[in-house]
């Protein structure tokens, strides 16, 4: 998917009324965040940094995290392009991105740009879409974001402007699940890679869709998918990488 790069704000102006306005949705990601900080290593020296927070509920979870995106908005640190951080090298103890790693037309070039700022024992934690055989539909027919599990992934270590808007939900999973490319990614060592069912999640609505649940459901459904986990090839929505600079 491509699409001009001030889509991106349209897209956080409209996901900050769905939050505002849906508190299912804060509940949800009050457990994602809660995944996310279980990978944080407060003895690592060095700032937290994330990027692409888009509203930049990271915060409330993370007081101390640095917060920045591609434009400006009151609630953010600072604004800048992931894949030119406005860091000095060995700087950060983590760099953390929530739906976001899915938006790199270029992973490695972001990668590369990472392992300069991270310190040698830094982390950097993804929170993704996971594509099984049952969330695959529903990304499919209930996200604008197309899954684009055939489509070709550049594995250039540059990106030149002009940058667009890209999307391909199913890149996590092709490279860090299912492995397309062996061996990949060269300078990184994967120490995390968990795939869980959330059906709670994606029959929320999201950001875009009306909830097909009342809020009062969301802990029984959590109890459930605990036991569908178990098979993330088959029920698996959402999933969590830890990578360390090798």
């Amino acid at each position: 998917m491509t699409a001009p790069l001030g889509q991106h704000q349209v897209e956080i102006e409209r996901n900050l009324r769905a939050w505002n306005e849906k508190p299912l949705l804060r509940n949800i990601y009050a457990g994602f965040y809660r995944r996310i900080l279980a990978l944080i290593d407060p003895a690592i020296p060095g700032r937290i940094v994330e990027i692409g927070s888009g509203i930049g509920n990271l915060k409330a979870h993370l007081p101390g995290a640095v917060t920045t995106d591609l434009f400006p908005n009151p609630w953010l640190d600072l604004a800048c392009d992931g894949y030119e951080l406005p860091f000095r090298s060995a700087s950060l103890s983590h760099l953390v991105l929530f739906d976001v790693f899915h938006h790199l037309r270029a992973p490695n070039a972001f990668l590369r740009e990472a392992r300069r700022v991270l310190v040698p024992a830094g982390r950097l934690v993804l929170f993704e879409p996971y594509i099984s055989w049952s969330s695959c539909p529903i990304y499919g027919l209930l996200h604008h974001e197309p899954v684009a599990l055939r489509e070709p992934i550049i594995r250039a270590e540059s990106l030149s402007r002009p940058r667009d808007y890209y999307a391909a939900q199913g890149n996590a999973t092709r490279l860090f699940f299912r492995q397309e490319f062996p061996g990949w990614p060269e300078g990184w060592r994967i120490f995390h890679a968990e795939a869980f069912s959330c059906f709670y999640y994606l029959l929320s609505g999201g950001y875009s869709k009306p909830a097909f649940y009342p809020t009062g459901w969301l802990g029984a459904l959590r109890r459930f998918e605990v036991k569908l986990s178990r098979w993330p090839r088959v029920f698996g929505g959402r999933c969590l990488v830890g990578l360390r600079p090798a």
